[in-house]
């Protein structure tokens, strides 16, 4: 018993700092004590990636749970977006479910789904209505052309980010500029994009680890 409570006063206590969990670990058995996210913060955290991200989502939700909170690493996200590509509904939608869920289970799911989607709902629909009412004025027209030019701008940023960590492979450079072919110029459906790169991916990596032997 005594033993015990001094491996336990040996852990190092947890540090939270500027909203990115910093876990310290006891080095004598290699185990890591990370500090759980509260269902608040999933909830306000997704609601700020509705506010911040008005047709492009996929960015904030990935530099929020990425780069500020820590939540998630840049391959795991990268993993969570592959499989939202398969998933029904939106992909910010999908995304918040995901991190949600692996931070606080199912409660934490719809927690940060609640957060994303109590934005559209309340202020999405009326301005969706509004814009039907009047489609013919030019000025909205150009507002929301030079939104959807900017909402592009910072996808393709997100997309090479993405890509960065792989840059070393030139397997993902390969499977990558197919998809982009893929869709842009040959412009396949991408239910016909996504399973062909898997696969391209799949016959990449066994190529390169035959080849390595």
């Amino acid at each position: 018993m005594r033993n015990a409570n001094a491996s336990f006063r040996d852990i190092s206590p947890l540090k939270v700092r500027r909203g990115r969990c910093e876990c310290r670990s006891d080095m004598t058995n290699g185990h890591t004590f990370a500090p759980p996210v509260s269902l608040d913060a999933l909830f306000i955290t997704f609601l700020r990636v509705a506010l911040c991200g008005p047709g492009s989502g996929v960015v904030w939700a990935r530099r929020i749970a990425v780069e500020q909170r820590g939540w998630v690493s840049e391959e795991e996200f990268s993993d969570i977006l592959s499989l939202c590509q398969f998933m029904p509904g939106p992909n910010v939608v999908g995304i918040a479910v995901c991190v949600g869920a692996r931070m606080r289970g199912l409660v934490g799911a719809i927690a940060a789904a609640c957060g994303f989607v109590l934005i559209p709902l309340m202020v999405g629909f009326p301005l969706g209505v509004f814009y039907l009412e009047h489609t013919h004025l030019a000025v909205l027209q150009r507002i929301l052309g030079g939104v959807s030019s900017v909402a592009a701008g910072m996808l393709i940023a997100t997309g090479i980010r993405m890509l960065m960590p792989h840059r070393r492979r030139p397997q993902a450079w390969i499977v990558a500029g197919s998809a982009v072919i893929g869709l842009a110029l040959v412009k396949l459906p991408l239910l016909v994009v996504l399973p062909g790169a898997m696969l391209l991916s799949v016959f990449l990596a066994e190529f390169g680890e035959a080849g390595s032997q």
